[in-house]
């Protein structure tokens, strides 16, 4: 664990200045009285440009390396969180946001591909939970930081900055070996919906349901009458309630089975968001809610995850975790463009409103899928004669009924006095 400590430290900064400009933006348009709609594809916006960095990333990291990119896509991110503060044009911005994303995604495969490529099996599981946990402390730490600027002026843009400005230290000067560049992988990403399509299922609506609160929860907890202060406390709560859950959960993801845990935690989620939806004045209860939101939203990926990696061969785990971020990167970017929309024709209850009502069709869907794997017979080509085969036995002449049985016990004792002698002679 320690050997990857300049990993998780760039981790933190990265994760918690770019946390922090998310929530930032979502204030500052809202302050303006920018309309849910553009807040909403902001942050869509940035899920696209993920999206769009996957294959920069791989032609990158193959040309130059890991740090080299590292380094050149932070800096980057670093000039386009500046350009925020020359202009206000909420157009220009959504061009930043998609560079943002790009960028981003560049990162955050140079530190995920060096952790899978020099972790050992034996603790990848305890090396990427501590990668994890990084992450939720910085997006903790942003929100909190963020309370510190009521007033929303220039002042975060500047801590951005700083974060992530701290984040290419550690790498940069880290002594664990180098890993291997990249080698570009193809993904057939409809494909997978074959072999696992509970898992994409699940994914696609994970990006919905956590995309939208990072990009929206801010606005509806500023319409029910939030402070900035208050605010930060709403997010941080769900947040950290993400990172409480992880490992109580991946332990009983080991013991049931985890396409069950998955629609359970959507019922939950279901619920919680009608009571978030009816009750956006009960600020307490709100707290409250949205704590516990967090404890089933935020395990929804990684439960996810690895039920499909139970599913399928060595060969195509890099594909299926492509086609699984590429699945939660398409359901943020529509769910969020959508979600915004609805905000902004029926009010900020909307968010949680339209949470609920995804989770009974996602339920539903869920539900459907595992039935027909369950009833799925296997194809005649998956029973394949081998040489190991009962017809290469002797005793198979003994269960053909055109065969005497005279003939058949003769076949048995000559292939038993041939075994003996084989023995003799051994």
């Amino acid at each position: 664990m320690r050997a990857f400590i300049s990993l998780y430290l760039t981790n933190l900064f990265l994760v918690g200045g770019t946390g922090l400009l998310t929530t930032y933006l979502a204030l500052y348009l809202t302050q303006h009285q920018i309309s849910t709609f553009w807040v909403g594809l902001m942050t869509s916006a940035y899920y696209f440009g993920l999206l769009f960095g996957a294959k920069i990333g791989y032609y990158f990291i193959k040309s130059v390396g890991h740090i080299r990119t590292f380094s050149a896509s932070t800096a980057v991110v670093i000039a386009c969180v500046a350009m925020h503060g020359l202009t206000d044009n909420i157009y220009f911005w959504l061009v930043l946001r998609i560079t943002v994303g790009i960028g981003m995604m560049c990162n955050y495969m140079v530190l995920e591909s060096w952790l899978n490529e020099q972790a050992a099996p034996e603790n990848r599981g305890r090396v990427f939970s501590m990668y994890m946990i990084t992450s939720y402390l910085g997006m903790i730490g942003g929100q909190y930081a963020l309370s510190q600027f009521p007033e929303l002026g220039l002042a975060p843009l500047l801590l951005v900055c700083i974060a992530v400005s701290f984040g290419i230290v550690p790498i940069a000067t880290t002594r664990r070996i180098h890993p291997k560049p990249l080698k570009p992988v193809t993904i057939g990403f409809f494909s997978y919906f074959k072999e696992v399509p509970q898992s994409l299922t699940a994914v696609l609506c994970a990006g919905i349901i956590n995309g939208s609160f990072y990009g929206l929860a801010p606005v509806f907890a500023k319409e029910s009458g939030f402070s900035t202060n208050d605010i930060a406390l709403f997010m941080s709560l769900t947040i950290g309630a993400g990172l409480l859950a992880q490992w109580p959960m991946g332990i009983l993801s080991d013991k049931f089975k985890r396409s069950v845990l998955i629609r359970i935690n959507t019922v939950f989620i279901g619920a919680i968001s009608l009571f978030m939806a009816l009750n956006s004045s009960a600020h307490p209860m709100l707290l409250v809610a949205t704590f516990t939101f967090g404890l089933f939203a935020f395990t929804l990926y990684p439960l996810s995850s690895a039920l499909a990696n139970s599913r399928i061969t060595d060969e195509y785990r890099v594909g299926v975790s492509s086609a699984l971020l590429m699945a939660f990167g398409i359901g943020a970017a529509i769910g969020l463009s959508v979600i915004a929309q609805l905000m902004e024709m029926v009010g900020h209850q909307a968010l949680y409103g339209a949470i609920s009502a995804l989770t009974v069709f996602m339920f539903a869907l869920l539900t459907g899928i595992n039935s027909i794997q369950k009833r799925e017979k296997p194809k005649e080509s998956d029973y394949v004669v081998t040489p190991s085969d009962i017809t290469a036995s002797p005793l198979a002449a003994s269960m053909d009924p055109r065969i005497e049985e005279s003939t058949a016990q003769e076949q048995l004792l000559v292939s038993d006095d041939e075994e003996i002698k084989e023995d003799i002679k051994h």
